[in-house]
């Protein structure tokens, strides 16, 4: 599912590249510097579309442009700012196949997990990123031992089991409201394997990740 998505997110800049917009004028052949001066004026208006145009022009002109690294966080970082955690994850993709190395991919994969979490907006349709996210964190904890970004993803960690603890619970209540017993047993059980208890929890008032990153 996540892996269409992300192709359908480049299928859609390849196309935008192609057809441009009816006030712009056409550029093409320019300098890399160029293209990446465009960008971060872009984004400095809060123009992310026309951010992504100009990353497409300086990826198809100067494809091994030493810009082009850093032109994919800045793009990362500022889609994450607005919250499009979708195109945040395609730049951090975009960059670790071409750029990651064990030193870097420390921090780029801390992002996409970041980035993973905080899209969870709506924990009754996004429960699969919530069990994708948790397996993420483990997995990082398990392949960066020592990490600056440990102490983080262990609080991401925390903030998850929280929210899939809460969640089994709230679908055993409903089944109990309903009369299904027995299906409301198998979502407690769930929540037996589970980390945390309902002790250690405090619902939040708004949403059940919270912010974790203020």
């Amino acid at each position: 599912m996540r892996k269409s998505i992300l192709i359908s997110i480049a299928m859609a800049f390849l196309l935008l590249g192609c057809m441009g917009s009816k006030d712009e004028v056409t550029e093409f052949n320019k300098p890399a510097l160029y293209w990446y001066k465009k960008i971060a004026q872009s984004i400095s208006k809060n123009n992310m579309d026309k951010a992504d145009e100009y990353y497409i022009s300086l990826k198809s002109e100067h494809m091994r442009s030493p810009l082009m690294p850093t032109a994919m966080m800045l793009l990362a970082h500022a889609h994450m700012n607005k919250e499009e955690y979708l195109l945040a994850n395609y730049y951090l993709d975009e960059y670790n196949k071409r750029y990651g190395e064990e030193r870097t991919r420390e921090y780029t994969d801390f992002m996409k997990l970041k980035a993973s979490f905080l899209g969870v907006q709506d924990v009754n349709k996004d429960q699969k990123l919530i069990i994708d996210s948790i397996n993420q964190a483990k997995l990082y904890i398990m392949r960066y031992p020592g990490s600056d970004y440990t102490a983080m993803v262990n609080t991401i960690l925390i903030r998850l089991h929280m929210s899939q603890y809460l969640l089994n619970e709230n679908i055993a209540a409903l089944y109990d409201r309903t009369g299904k017993v027995e299906a409301a047993k198998i979502y407690r059980e769930k929540n037996k394997d589970s980390v945390v208890n309902l002790s250690d929890i405090t619902p939040p008032k708004q949403g059940i990740i919270g912010k974790v990153f203020d």
